[in-house]
């Protein structure tokens, strides 16, 4: 079972920048889809951002052009470069494979955007 360590998130300021990084337990990303997924009070676990094995991105429409998903294959790491971040950005943000490892959820890392 993969085990997958969230980090990074904090307070920050409307327009403020985070990054994020996902430490996984093993070399998994040459060979899997990855994303970041995020889940805001009373809301459902959505994925925002992932990539491929071969490097193609993808990024819902909310996060378009503020957020940038990369991996270090070297590091075992995932990491979420936001920028311009907003209040709605608000959430516990997770790592997960492309669908997601059941067991291999991990506590998150919060991010809260407020003035």
């Amino acid at each position: 079972q993969v085990q997958l360590v969230e980090s990074g998130g904090g307070l920050v300021q409307p327009g403020g920048s985070l990054r994020l990084s996902c430490a996984a337990s093993g070399s998994i990303f040459s060979g899997f889809a990855m994303g970041w997924y995020r889940q805001a009070p009373g809301k459902q676990r959505d994925l925002i951002a992932g990539i491929t094995s071969r490097g193609n991105r993808n990024y819902v429409e909310s996060v378009k052009g503020r957020f940038t998903i990369s991996t270090d294959n070297a590091k075992n790491t995932l990491y979420l470069q936001m920028n311009s971040l907003k209040p709605d950005d608000t959430a516990v943000y997770y790592c997960n494979a492309i669908p997601p490892w059941r067991g291999s959820w991990g506590q998150g890392t919060q991010v809260t955007v407020s003035s």
